[in-house]
């Protein structure tokens, strides 16, 4: 076995990344006796997850994922500026490290909406193939959830732990709701309503996005850990600066590597591209060469395109009760009764918030004041504040897509990503429409509406979706169905970049059960 971060003798499979696509590959291939090693850009966030939230809760203090410098600059010279930095974590576990947890599976529209509506592309297989995948992914995850969603797609079985109960402001809402014929219904959560998996159950910190301090969030380090347990080797602080191919083109040879001691070569059978929407097509037009001048695997010249995410519209501001925000920190409740209308053609869901307005904590870090007038202040501004949430579908489009950029380097040198985004018309008007709706139910609910979330405003979940599309033709896409690359036989990409359309659901069940069927095909021939 290796020392610290040299490299392994040649393994079956190297693996870049390790957040829940990228875990769950190495886990399955690793506990089917494969020998799997897995290169993760950043640290391992070992010790007290409590110092973390305090990092979160307090502030005057640092990001507590430590994202930020030379290694994470990007640039965005889009039409609309991309904060890539806002929402994502280098190290083991990934971004899954503070993610909101939220599941849902796809729509069977989502698969075939070219066919359908004439827009956007269909995936190369239907929902029903993917739908056993899909139940895999909640067992793995752990997902607590209730067969209450009238609109959701056909399942096989319940889900393997219990719903959370509907909070004490998701009672406020259904009134409102019902008087408007707006059906409310449980939301998938890969956090733990009873213990499971190892993990405890949840005890309500209220600080999930972004860090569950007692763990019973789903994160990717649980697919690490067990990966680790059947021989699988993480290799920290390691990100890949390129991939290179053999004499032919046909096949990946080796990783190319950077750690704090050196740059080593890890080499593999078989390669795992598992890094994100953004840093997956980064490091394939990073490893261009004479065979690949316009970069790895893109004979299609679609790496980087397509790049796709979900917007945000929402609205909330004051009710005269109390709304008990922040005792649940995730949502309880949602509709996706409005997801397949056709008019606008983008998918939206809508959520009832459980976090809206500062909590008691951070009101009370953020005062210059103490004993009775500080107690005053944070009743003043906790308390009483109410929301309402939507994810609005992005559709494919060519133009919004990730490239490098020459002119500003990251601490290896390389040239850092730049994400060119911009906002099409039918997502503008989704988000008009989902503002339509929560200014129906705040207003029924007699909410003095402070502030609204829409087309001019808006922002993005970041869920970075698209950028290396799966597909049957070799010139409309990167991947075929089982997510192995078109022009080398020996290198998958697996994530939420292979999406050919992101839908509006929240992206990492799918990533899960995606990853699941890549694992299988993977392990064929090893």
């Amino acid at each position: 076995m290796a020392e610290g971060r040299a490299p392994s003798p040649p393994a079956d499979v190297c693996v870049v990344g390790s957040g829940p696509a990228g875990a769950l590959v190495a886990c399955r291939l690793a506990e089917a006796g494969h020998d799997v090693v897995i290169l993760e850009a950043g640290p391992r966030f070992d010790g007290n997850r409590e110092s973390r939230m305090e990092t979160h809760l307090r502030p005057d203090m640092d990001n507590p994922w430590e994202m930020g410098g030379p290694r994470d600059a990007y640039a965005s010279s889009g039409e609309k500026h991309y904060p890539l930095n806002a929402a994502r974590v280098k190290g083991v576990g990934g971004s899954s490290l503070h993610w909101h947890g939220m599941v849902m599976r796809l729509h069977e529209r989502d698969f075939e909406l070219r066919s359908r509506h004439g827009v956007g592309a269909d995936w190369p297989f239907s929902y029903e193939d993917l739908r056993p995948r899909y139940r895999e992914a909640e067992r793995e995850l752990g997902v607590a959830g209730a067969l209450d969603n009238p609109y959701a797609p056909p399942r096989e079985e319940p889900f393997p732990l219990p719903a959370f109960p509907p909070s004490y402001s998701d009672s406020l809402f259904a009134p409102a709701c019902e008087t408007l014929g707006i059906d409310m219904h449980s939301v998938p959560n890969a956090r733990n309503s009873e213990p499971y998996g190892g993990r405890s159950a949840c005890v309500g910190y209220g600080t999930c996005k972004p860090v569950c301090p007692s763990g019973a969030k789903y994160t990717a380090e649980t697919h690490v850990t067990r990966a680790v347990e059947a021989g699988a080797r993480v290799i920290d602080r390691a990100p890949a600066q390129r991939l290179e191919h053999d004499p032919s083109g046909e096949r990946v040879e080796r990783a190319v590597y950077a750690t704090p001691e050196g740059v080593y070569e890890q080499e593999a059978r078989r390669f795992v591209v598992a890094a994100g929407g953004v840093e997956t097509p980064r490091l394939l037009l990073l490893s261009d060469s004479e065979t690949y001048p316009d970069g790895l695997a893109n004979s299609s010249g679609l790496v980087g395109r397509y790049f796709m995410d979900h917007l945000f519209a929402g609205m909330g501001g004051r009710l005269d009760a109390d709304t008990r925000q922040h005792h649940v920190g995730f949502n309880t409740s949602e509709s996706h009764q409005f997801y397949d209308d056709t008019d606008p053609v983008n998918g939206l869901k809508l959520e009832f918030l459980n976090y809206a307005g500062p909590t008691v904590a951070g009101a009370a870090l953020s005062s210059d004041a103490w004993g009775d007038e500080l107690r005053d202040e944070v009743r003043e501004v906790y308390g009483t504040q109410i929301g309402m949430g939507a994810l609005v579908e992005q559709l494919p489009r060519a133009e919004n897509r990730v490239t490098l950029d020459p002119s500003t380097r990251d601490d290896h040198g390389n040239p850092v990503p730049d994400v060119q985004w911009s906002l099409d018309a039918e997502t503008k008007a989704a988000l008009r429409r989902a503002n339509e709706l929560q200014e129906r139910v705040l207003s029924e609910l007699g909410v003095d509406i402070e502030w609204r979330v829409g087309p001019d405003n808006t922002g993005p979940a970041f869920h970075h979706m698209g950028t290396t599309r799966m597909g049957t033709d070799p010139a409309e896409s990167v991947v075929d169905p089982s997510l192995r690359t078109h022009d080398l036989s020996n290198l998958w990409l697996v994530g939420s970049s292979v999406f050919p359309t992101g839908g509006a659901m929240n992206p990492t069940l799918t990533i899960a059960a995606l990853a699941l069927r890549a694992a299988a095909a993977l392990a064929e021939g090893l």
